[in-house]
């Protein structure tokens, strides 16, 4: 799950980006550049969400987010 170390992970590095970053989880829309609210939102180990990157440097930020998935945040 997302709970502190991948989610201060996840938070650290969305905000080195101008674009928007936001984790979809079910019917919540989340900002990843918060750590407190990619935690308030409880997602599980398991849980299957959706990452979307909006902005000049979109790419980029998108690029780092599959970068980090694929080391299961930093876990």
């Amino acid at each position: 799950g997302l709970h502190m170390r991948p989610a201060g992970v996840i938070a650290r590095e969305a905000g080195k980006f101008e674009s928007d970053v936001t984790i979809v989880f079910g019917d919540k829309r989340i900002n990843a550049k918060s750590l407190i609210n990619i935690i308030s939102a409880c997602i599980k180990t398991g849980a299957e969400v959706t990452f979307e990157c909006d902005g000049e440097d979109e790419e980029a930020a998108m690029a780092k987010v599959e970068e980090l998935a694929s080391q299961n945040f930093g876990e």
